[in-house]
């Protein structure tokens, strides 16, 4: 019995129908951009296992540093203790992080990040003697799935079955150009009513939405509104952390820093399960006192794993190295070739851009879109076929590749985009 047979008979995984895909491909293993199946096929990996590998899989030096600290500490609670790992990961993230970020708190995932900051921000207006208790985001946004983390996000298919339990929020209109006067009017009327906690939202592209691409010099704006009134504001940077929009962090194109930032998915290069949520000196202060009652309860059996911090040391390292930066350079060069060439292309609409990250909407005649079209299964198959691993966000077709892809692979991922946009048009014309 093959791996996949067995584990349809007793897994159950993550944004899967298992009435429609009982059975799924296994992965024996995998190297670089390559994904190399059971069966022996090999696929690129185009969206980089769920955003998270940065520099390819298996990646030498990175296994390496996890080999090494295994032998020295695998494990130990961070709760009363520390080690070397965390304190170096800490002081190199703070040093190309904005200026205003002064701590690391560190967690699991994306999800617990969002919900430390959450938290934090929070109990920051607490203990300063505030009542200052509501939560703005903006309208598109997704931001985990523990239930902070949805109640911050948009309203849809991910957040539908538990929306009766999820604490209150405010959307905030996404920018749609420099001068979108909206954004700014609905943020300031909602902090003019006062009692706002914070306002969270992913910088410059909204991921799990629709990977959508919004001006930084309108988000600037918000941010400074909310600095008037004293509202701190959460940026996640779980997806467009370390190099994916072209700078290090997207909050890096800001004038205005945030107070609070979160950090997943590529912290490890792809390797461990990491997250960390950084604030400003002024937040951690808020939680410094003789009475405990005032610390942040808040905190992970497996916080600051050394073998973790292990894999995010190594993987900045290879991150902060010109070869990587220059990698990054033409991948977002090649990209914003091959979006030019799909402009007037009628099977595409919104093609864009940003860094390494690249996005497209397929065009049904139906008006079959969202993420739930029925035009994914059609994409997943037929990329898969063509030996490219994209995990379409319903009809909208992205590519986030691992920084080490060559031209040839990049150039296969965007011709399979274009082979996708050719087949929606035959179907679409009933042409099968």
């Amino acid at each position: 019995m093959s791996i996949s047979e067995r584990d349809a008979g007793s897994v159950w995984h993550p944004y899967t129908q298992h009435g429609i895909e009982p059975i799924v491909p296994s992965v024996a293993r995998a190297a670089g951009t390559k994904l190399i199946l059971e069966d022996g096929r090999e696929l690129i990996d185009a969206i980089s296992s769920w955003w998270v590998n940065l520099h390819g899989h298996a990646h030498p030096a990175i296994a390496e540093a996890i080999t090494t600290q295994a032998q020295l500490l695998e494990q130990v609670i961070f709760a009363g203790f520390t080690h070397e790992p965390a304190v170096s990961f800490a002081e190199r993230l703070l040093a190309i992080l904005p200026k205003n970020q002064k701590r690391v708190f560190y967690s699991d995932n994306g999800s617990t990040a969002v919900e430390a900051a959450i938290k934090m921000a929070l109990q920051y207006h607490r203990n300063i003697g505030r009542k200052n208790k509501r939560i703005l985001f903006l309208e598109n946004g997704y931001h985990g799935d523990t239930f902070g983390a949805m109640s911050v996000s948009s309203r849809g298919p991910f957040t539908k079955p538990f929306s009766s339990h999820l604490f209150p929020a405010t959307p905030i209109p996404v920018p749609t150009s420099d001068t979108d006067p909206n954004p700014i009017e609905s943020l300031e009327k909602e902090l003019r009513e006062g009692d706002v906690a914070a306002f969270i939202f992913e910088p410059l592209v909204q991921g799990a939405g629709g990977m959508n691409i919004y001006p930084a010099s309108a988000l600037d704006q918000m941010v400074s509104l909310c600095k008037k009134y004293e509202a701190l504001t959460i940026a996640d940077e779980v997806m467009t952390g370390f190099g994916r929009t072209g700078a290090l962090f997207a909050s890096l194109n800001l004038s205005s820093a945030p107070d609070i930032m979160c950090f997943s998915k590529g912290i490890t290069g792809g390797f461990m399960a990491l997250g960390a949520t950084t604030c400003t000196d002024e937040i951690f202060q808020a939680f410094l006192s003789e009475s405990r009652t005032e610390m942040l309860f808040h905190g992970h059996s497996f916080t600051a794993n050394p073998l973790a911090l292990a894999a995010a040391n190594a993987s900045m390292t290879l991150l902060l190295t010109q070869d990587c930066r220059r990698a990054r350079e033409q991948i977002a060069l090649r990209h914003q070739g091959f979006i030019e060439s799909l402009r007037g292309d009628s099977a595409f609409e919104r093609p864009r851009t940003c860094g390494v990250i690249l996005a497209v909407n397929l065009i049904s005649a139906q008006g079959d879109s969202g993420y739930l079209s029925s035009l994914r299964d059609q994409i997943y198959r037929l990329s898969i076929s063509r030996g490219v691993l994209l995990r379409p966000l319903g009809n909208v077709v992205y590519i986030l590749p691992p920084y080490c892809i060559s031209e040839s692979e990049l150039d296969q991922c965007h011709d399979t985009i274009r082979a996708i946009g050719e087949m929606v048009s035959r179907n679409e014309h009933g042409d099968r």
